[in-house]
């Protein structure tokens, strides 16, 4: 059940125990034993040695004592197996030699190979090399390459930056241990530079490469040279496969998973300007051995013949051997063994155990495992006796099957007396006893008797003749239509004394009532008659139902045909006979009528330019249902149709056709003229004329193309123009000869390459008025407030190239007029607000109109002068005396600056907390009366208000009002409050907090 794995463990591990597992399947449960390079372990004489269940356990393993080849063997009383061999290693990484390195000294330009010397080591290790100091690792590239297969690093060509010492690293694949060489010092020779020389391959993959089937395969090939060599790699009398990569600046061609065909001969070529050099090797892959074939279990009789074969696939082609009972199996007189094949003449009882095909090449083994069991028992039968009803003048078979090994002889007795074959009784091969027309004389036990060299048995068959079962199905043949119900009725008439049971089928297959059950249920009458109820019938329910009937004695079958009439079924195929420009000439074959004549056919098509099938007209009309061809007529020239026949009759419409293949209508004239043929607008002196273009569906050819004919309003002749793109819309006319808003008589036309089409209705449409003539007059402009300027103007006089809208430009005064900023207005406007701009700042502002056609001339440059910035000093020292809700506030007068300008007045804003909504009061004097509503909080804050806009705000407050509130005067900035006069009555005192300047 599990076969030992191979194991490779680290000699540093601080677990200490090797663990090979081993498991077996059998009863009684196995024992096991392990061998190691073919000598069986001693657990009990070395204490390193201990068994677990199959597993083996080493403990204090060593690569001396314990490297090698393990199998398990498996064993109980029916036989021995062993297992596939496991191989056993040791991963470990010693130490580089301490002694000191010489150095190597070349001229520069030359190559040269720094040699690594790896320790002693298992298995793989991985090299790199260490510049100088570590953490310092060289670069791999076109010039230096670390060779993963020797560990040397080479360089093609020494360069002075080369200089240095080198160290080389090796780490183990396993264990991640590493360990690094004493350093290799690289100095150049003082006798001059090194000249070009002609490529010298220095590492290669060896000539002849063995790679295991998927696995990832790597040649190398380097080169030294000056210059540099370029590596390129090529297959001999192949192609390289597309899976390779290369890597290390082509200095490694990598193949993963190699297949087979990736087999053959490998070139590498290093070429520089002096030369070049090539290697060769031949690759090839090779496969462990897979079974194809494998042996079973098997029993038999003892004397008889065994034949066991096993195959398996692999490269190179497997070669096999036997084990019995984990011995080799040599050939003998009655052993015979070729290519796989285990032939056993005659089989013995000593011939059972555990039998193993062993398939094997040079890269592995595999095992396949068969018990052979050799049987050899005394005749028994089970049952016994046996009891048999047979029909009157109808066959019979007694039958005769005993257990026993070997086949035992057979005998047969009646009444103490051995039978006798005969023309009616006969003993068949198998030992069954047959009596053919059998009646009632023939009733009574007859005896079986069985023996063979361990013994005998007897079995009594006891037989009665009873009369023969009839059945009775009724109606034998229905027609009903769909949708309608039906009832079967099968009736069975039979010796009373045996059971009978009942199945009906639907065209030789049982009716599953569960899963049919709501068209099919069944129903039982009496004890011999039951019904089959057939509900709301399709037209799949058509066919043969059979009721059988059964008994110990026989079985009786009888059948009904049901026939349903619906709608008929799909025509066969559909063919295009002929094709015109606006007919279709089809036929089709006569498809199921379902038991109700055809009355019509309805023909059907389809387009790209159609909403799915569409019915058509057709010649004749109608299409009578014995009719098996009809035209298609009314299609539309140079389409594209697939067309399909849906039969009709009395009872319904059927399922349409399968399509025809795709046919295109011959070429017409158009016939469709283009529709809202209209125009205007255009550059001034064009005449642009627009329409809906002719859907693709009513174009009738290829070429088409449109005919734009106009004329000036009472002139006699035509200008026509030819529009070639079927997709245009669009034609532009121009002559500045005639003047804006000219009328013109216009029609567009259609043709293709057979011939011109019709024209539409002939429609007035005048030519473009052009872009606005004149500018603005009368523009104007003042300043609002410190950032906003107010710009008016006058449209210029009624005439062609009327505005659409009008743009303003503007730019301060020392700008130039190109950086100023142009918006327009959103329709046909004369006012427009500038915003945005600069306090005290000199403007000059221009205004043009424009239209979809282009801009007019700019009005001549006017000036404004925007406002001085309102205070930037708030106002301050805010105080107020509440009574009731009453507020009387008052603040200290805001000072404008000179740059600033002047104050006109004050504005107090009031909200209640919790609302956006702000009330506004405006007043000439730095003081006011508010009167707030009851019950609420309210925020209160004031600006300074002048020609330059408003001011900076004050700081906020907060003032609570509710009835009979108490008066408070509080100063803003002092927060000290004040005593009110001694002549009013409070009823209750309210303290107003002062709320500093915050975001509300």
């Amino acid at each position: 059940m599990q076969e030992p794995d191979d194991v490779i463990f680290p000699l540093e591990s601080d677990e200490k125990k090797v663990m090979m597992n081993c498991e077996a399947r059998g009863n009684p449960p196995p024992t096991y034993s392990w061998f190691v390079n073919g000598t069986e372990v001693d657990a009990e004489t070395d204490y390193r040695y201990n068994f677990i269940d199959g597993n083996l356990i080493i403990t204090n393993a060593s690569e001396i004592t314990d490297f090698g080849k393990y199998q398990c063997k498996a064993e109980n009383s029916y036989g021995i197996i062993l297992s596939r061999d496991a191989l056993l290693q040791f991963a470990y990484l010693g130490a580089f030699s301490a002694k000191t390195r010489g150095g190597v000294s070349v001229r520069e330009g030359q190559g040269v190979v720094l040699m690594c010397t790896p320790p002693p080591h298992s298995p793989e290790i991985i090299y790199s090399w260490v510049f100088n100091e570590f953490p310092s690792f060289v670069a791999e590239d076109s010039r230096r390459f670390i060779s993963q297969e020797t560990g040397n690093l080479y360089i093609s060509k020494v360069q002075r930056s080369d200089v240095g010492s080198y160290i080389c690293l090796v780490k183990n694949t396993v264990t991640n241990a590493r360990v690094l060489s004493p350093p290799t010092p690289l100095t150049l020779k003082t006798d001059g530079i090194m000249g070009e020389y002609e490529p010298k391959i220095e590492v290669h993959f060896p000539t002849s490469v063995l790679s295991a089937k998927g696995v990832t395969v790597r040649l190398e090939c380097f080169a030294l040279g000056n210059p540099v060599p370029t590596i390129t790699w090529r297959k001999i009398n192949g192609n390289i496969p597309k899976k390779a990569r290369l890597r290390k600046s082509q200095a490694v061609l990598e193949i993963p998973n190699i297949q087979l065909e990736d087999s053959g001969t490998y070139e590498c070529k290093a070429e520089n300007p002096r030369g070049g050099t090539a290697f060769k090797g031949h690759l090839q892959v090779y496969t462990l051995p897979q079974w194809t074939r494998m042996i079973n279990d098997t029993q038999m009789d003892s004397g008889e013949k065994l034949q066991w074969e096993c195959k398996a696939t692999g490269r190179p082609r497997p070669t096999y051997r036997w084990l019995r009972n984990g011995s080799p199996l040599t050939p003998q007189s009655r052993v015979e063994m070729l290519n796989g094949e285990l032939t056993i003449h005659k089989v013995q009882q000593t011939d059972s155990g555990m039998y193993q095909c062993v398939a094997e090449n040079k890269y592995g083994a595999i095992y396949s495992n068969a018990e052979l069991k050799i049987l050899a028992s005394a005749p028994v039968f089970i049952p016994n006796p046996m009891r048999v009803i047979a029909t009157l003048g109808k066959d019979v078979s007694l039958e005769c099957k005993p257990r026993a090994s070997p086949k035992p002889r057979i005998t047969w007795k009646r009444e103490d007396r051995r039978i006798q074959p005969s023309k009616r009784i006969m003993l068949l091969r198998n030992n069954t006893l047959r009596i053919v027309n059998s009646s009632r004389a023939d009733e009574g036990n007859y005896v079986c008797r069985a023996e063979n060299q361990f013994g005998s048995a007897e079995m009594t068959a006891m037989l009665w003749v009873k009369e023969a079962m009839r059945v009775e199905l009724s109606p034998s043949r229905v027609e009903v239509t769909v949708g309608e119900s039906v009832v079967l009725s099968c009736k069975a008439t039979h010796d009373t004394s045996l059971d009978v049971a009942f199945q009906w089928l639907f065209n030789q297959k049982p009716i599953n009532f569960q899963q049919d059950g709501g068209h099919f249920e069944y129903i039982q009458t009496q004890s011999s008659t039951v019904d089959l109820m057939i509900r709301s019938i399709l037209l799949k329910h058509a066919g043969k139902y059979g009721c059988r009937a059964q008994t110990s004695a026989d079985t009786v079958f009888a059948e009904a045909e049901l026939l349903v009439r619906g709608p008929p079924g799909p025509p066969g195929v559909v063919i295009v006979e002929e094709i015109t420009d606006t007919t279709a000439t089809l036929s089709w074959t006569r498809g199921l009528d379902n038991h109700s004549p055809i009355s019509t056919y309805n023909l059907q098509a389809r387009s790209p330019f159609s909403l799915g099938w569409q019915t058509v007209r057709t010649d004749p009309d109608p299409v009578t249902g014995d009719m098996e061809s009809a035209m298609a007529v009314e299609l539309n020239p140079w389409v594209e149709y697939e067309f399909r026949v849906v039969a009709s009759n009395a009872i319904g419409t059927g399922d349409p056709s399968s399509p025809s293949r795709s046919v295109r209508t011959k070429e017409a004239v158009p016939s469709v003229a283009p529709a809202n043929v209209s125009g205007g607008n255009g550059r001034r002196h064009e005449l642009v004329i627009s329409w809906e273009p002719v859907s693709e569906e009513f174009q009738n050819g290829e070429g088409f193309g449109y005919i734009v004919a106009f004329r000036a309003n009472g002139t006699r002749g035509w200008k026509e123009k030819m529009v070639t793109s079927a997709d245009s819309t669009t034609y532009k006319y121009r002559d500045e000869t005639f003047p804006p808003l000219t009328p013109f008589e216009v029609k567009v036309g259609v043709y293709n390459n057979k011939g011109d089409g019709p024209f539409s209705k002939v429609v007035t449409v005048y030519s473009a008025e052009g872009e606005p003539r004149e500018a603005p007059s009368d523009v104007k402009a003042s300043s609002i407030s410190s950032s906003e300027i107010r710009v008016t103007w006058k449209p210029p006089n009624p005439g062609p190239g009327r505005p659409r809208g009008y743009e303003v430009s503007y730019w301060k005064e020392m700008e130039q007029e190109e950086s100023g900023i142009k918006r327009r207005t959103a329709k046909n406007e004369t006012s427009m607000v500038l915003t945005g701009l600069e306090g005290n700042s000199v403007y000059l502002i221009t205004v043009k109109g424009f239209n979809s056609i282009g801009q007019g001339p700019a009005s001549a440059a006017i000036t404004a002068k925007t406002r001085k910035a309102p205070p930037a000093q708030p106002p301050s020292n805010l105080m107020w005396i509440q009574e009731g809700n009453n507020v009387s506030l008052s603040w200290d007068p805001v000072k404008a600056k000179d740059n600033e300008s002047d104050v006109i007045g004050y504005m107090v804003l009031v909200r209640q907390e919790g609302r956006g909504h702000n009330q506004v009061t405006r007043t000439i004097n730095p003081s006011t009366m508010l009167s707030l509503p009851e019950g609420g909080t309210y925020i209160i804050e004031v600006r300074a208000i002048s020609e330059g806009g408003e001011g900076a705000v004050s700081s906020q407050i907060r003032v609570v009002t509710s009835s009979g509130e108490l008066g408070r005067v509080t100063k803003s900035s002092q927060c000290s409050v004040h005593c009110l006069p001694q002549s009013l009555t409070w009823t209750a005192l309210l303290v107003v907090l002062l709320v500093p300047s915050a975001s509300w």
